[in-house]
C-alpha cells in the first residue's frame, strides 16, 4: 500500500511538473493572410514554428491565425500587439516602403532563393537605420518567384497589354503597367480570383506559384513567361518589439539565431519550389504556357520597356540618405553569386 502510494505521488509530482512547463509556454502569435496552401503557411512558418521550439526548448512556439484583417494591415497589426508576428507585402503600403523595391528591379534573373538572400545582407549592410520598419522587430525578408503574366488572353508583345485592366500589387510592378500602358487595378492577392471570374480585370501580374495557390488556372486561359520574370516582389516578417522584450533574454536570441538570412533563404526556397508546381498545375488545367525564349521579339521589348527603372528608383530614395547606387550593384552581385552556387 506504502509503494502504491508512492508511486501516486511520483505520478502527481511528473503531472504537475509537466503541466507547469505546459502553461509557461509561450506563443507567438502570427497572422498570416493568403490561403492555408501558400507555401508561407505550408512550408516556411511549420519549419520556422520547429526551429523557434528547439531552440528555446519548447519554452517559445508559433500559432498562425487566419483573417485578421486586410493584407495591407498586417504591419499595424504587429505594430500594435493585436498579433505578435506577422508577414507583409511592401506594395500594399505605397509611401512607407521604398528601399525594399530595390529586390523588385527588373532583370536580376535570379530565384527567390538567392534574391531573399541577397535583400537580407544588402538590407543589413545599407538600410539598416532607415526608418521603413520603425515599430517592427525586422527578421527575414522575401522574394517571391519571377513575377509573370497569367491572363484570359495571350501576351506575345507589349502592345497586347495596352488598355487591359491587369491586376498590380504596387511597387515596382506599378511602373511597370505604366510604362505598358494598361489598366491598374489595386486588389490583395487573395481576391485575384474572384477579379478574374467576375471579369473585373483581364490579367494579373504574379508569380507562376499562384496559379496553383490561388487556383487561377481555373480562371485564366494564358501565361507568358518571360526569362527572369518581369519583377520580384518583396516581403518581410517581422515580430512585435514589446513581444521579444518580454521573453527571457536567451529566448529572444534564440527566436533571432534562427530567423534573420537562414529565415530568409527558407522562404525563397519555398517559393522556388511552389513556382515549379504552379507551372505543373496550369499544363495539367490546358492553360496555354507561352515560355519566351532569351533574346525572343518580347523579351527584347520587355528589356527596353525596363530599361531606366533602376535610375528611377535610384532618384526616388534620394531623400533617405542611402548609397542606394552602390547597395543596388552589390544585391545583384551578391544575388547572382548566390545562384550561381544553387546551380553547380
Amino acid at each position: 500500500m506504502k509503494k502504491l502510494k508512492t508511486t501516486v505521488a511520483l505520478v502527481a509530482t511528473l503531472g504537475a511538473l509537466y503541466s507547469t512547463s505546459a502553461m509557461s509556454q509561450t506563443v507567438m502569435r502570427f497572422a498570416s493572410w493568403m490561403p492555408p496552401t501558400h507555401p508561407v503557411n505550408e512550408v516556411v512558418l511549420p519549419t520556422w514554428k520547429k526551429w523557434i521550439e528547439d531552440a528555446t526548448d519548447n519554452r517559445v512556439t508559433l500559432a498562425v491565425e487566419y483573417n485578421m484583417g486586410h493584407p495591407k494591415t498586417m504591419f499595424n497589426l504587429v505594430e500594435d500587439g493585436v498579433a505578435d508576428a506577422s508577414w507583409g507585402y511592401h506594395g500594399y503600403v505605397p509611401g512607407r516602403f521604398r528601399l525594399t523595391q530595390i529586390v523588385e528591379q527588373p532583370l536580376l534573373g535570379v530565384s527567390a532563393e538567392a534574391a531573399s538572400v541577397a535583400h537580407w545582407r544588402v538590407h543589413n549592410k545599407y538600410f539598416q537605420g532607415a526608418p521603413e520598419f520603425d515599430g517592427l522587430e525586422l527578421v527575414a525578408l522575401v522574394t517571391h518567384g519571377p513575377g509573370q503574366v497569367h491572363s484570359t488572353f495571350p501576351v506575345n508583345s507589349i502592345s497586347d497589354l495596352q488598355n487591359k485592366k491587369i491586376r498590380i500589387g504596387g511597387g515596382v510592378q506599378a511602373v511597370i503597367g505604366e510604362r505598358a500602358g494598361l489598366v491598374p487595378v489595386a486588389g490583395p492577392a487573395p481576391k485575384v480570383y474572384e477579379m478574374l471570374q467576375q471579369g473585373v480585370i483581364d490579367g494579373v501580374f504574379l508569380p507562376v506559384c499562384d496559379v496553383k495557390n490561388l487556383r487561377l488556372d481555373e480562371v485564366i486561359t494564358h501565361t507568358t513567361q518571360l526569362p527572369g520574370g518581369m519583377y520580384l516582389g518583396s516581403f518581410s516578417f517581422f515580430i512585435n518589439p514589446d513581444f521579444l522584450a518580454d521573453l527571457d533574454p536567451k529566448d529572444r536570441d534564440a527566436i533571432l539565431k534562427v530567423s534573420g538570412e537562414q529565415l530568409s533563404a527558407l522562404g525563397g526556397r519555398a517559393q522556388d519550389e511552389s513556382d515549379v508546381a504552379g507551372l505543373e498545375a496550369a499544363k495539367a488545367a490546358g492553360v496555354n504556357i507561352n515560355v519566351v525564349a532569351e533574346g525572343a521579339p518580347l523579351a527584347q521589348e520587355y528589356a527596353q520597356l525596363a530599361e531606366g527603372i533602376d535610375d528611377a528608383w535610384i532618384e526616388s530614395v534620394a531623400d533617405l540618405k542611402v548609397d542606394a547606387r552602390a547597395a543596388l550593384d552589390e544585391l545583384r552581385a551578391v544575388a547572382r553569386a548566390y545562384q550561381a552556387e544553387l546551380d553547380k
